[in-house]
């Protein structure tokens, strides 16, 4: 485990905001991760009491900077990756047009700058004990759902997680993203990128970067901001 690169209470700037920068983030061996120094401990924590419940917490995916992300939206917006309808439906993007290629895009992937996952407060779990020889993990809805090999996962969560200062932003279907409920939150780290991000940070980040797309992308921009960035659940009320 690395040790912090510098203090946990630096306020978000832009570059942390839009994952433009690793200064926000520490690494972790075991599980292999990338987190908000704020997030480090909370998690741990609540790997360790999942673990005497029989479950071995790890993130599927955690930090994600901001070239990661314009790589999936690249590779989604030429037909390189699955493009995937609210309903999981496959779409063929290249019968799309540029705006409705947009649209199909952010039902299940952010715009770049726009991801969550950006600011190293957001995790998506999985049981690595629950995961049969050769399954692969797909981090669909059915997976958390009863009879889904992390069931039980999804049920410890929603009991234990809030101890730990984490929850879950995209639970209701607000028209923005779809359900995830794999995807957990530490709230009070959160909070304040959330407070802090704004359309014009976005924008910034968008018009320096090599984006498939960018024109119809930051024609989209302010609906984008209020729909994906604006409209999630908000912690439970006490976090």
């Amino acid at each position: 485990m690395h040790k912090p690169r510098r203090d946990p209470a630096a306020p978000f700037g832009p570059l942390e905001l839009t994952g433009r920068t690793r200064a926000h983030v520490v690494e972790l061996d075991e599980p292999r991760a990338t987190v908000h120094l704020r997030v480090r401990a909370p998690f741990l924590a609540m790997r360790r009491a999942a673990a005497r419940a029989g479950i071995d917490l790890v993130p599927a995916s955690s930090f994600r900077d901001f070239d990661t992300q314009v790589r999936i939206w690249n590779e989604k917006w030429l037909g390189r990756r699955p493009l995937l309808a609210r309903d999981g439906t496959p779409l063929e993007a290249g019968r799309l047009t540029p705006a409705r290629r947009v649209a199909a895009i952010l039902v299940w992937s952010a715009a770049p700058g726009a991801s969550r996952h950006h600011w190293g407060t957001e995790l998506d779990l999985i049981d690595r004990a629950a995961i049969a020889p050769g399954y692969r993990v797909q981090l669909v809805p059915a997976e958390y759902a009863p009879g889904g090999p992390f069931a039980r996962l999804g049920a410890w969560l929603d009991e234990h997680m809030g101890r730990f200062g984490f929850y879950r932003p995209y639970r209701r279907d607000r028209g923005g993203v779809a359900p995830e409920p794999w995807h957990v939150s530490h709230a009070p780290t959160a909070r304040e990128a959330s407070r802090r991000l704004r359309l014009a940070t976005l924008k910034g980040a968008i018009e320096g970067a090599e984006i498939e797309g960018r024109a119809a992308l930051l024609a989209a921009l302010p609906g984008i901001y209020a729909r994906y960035v604006r409209a999630v659940d908000p912690p439970p009320r006490g976090d």
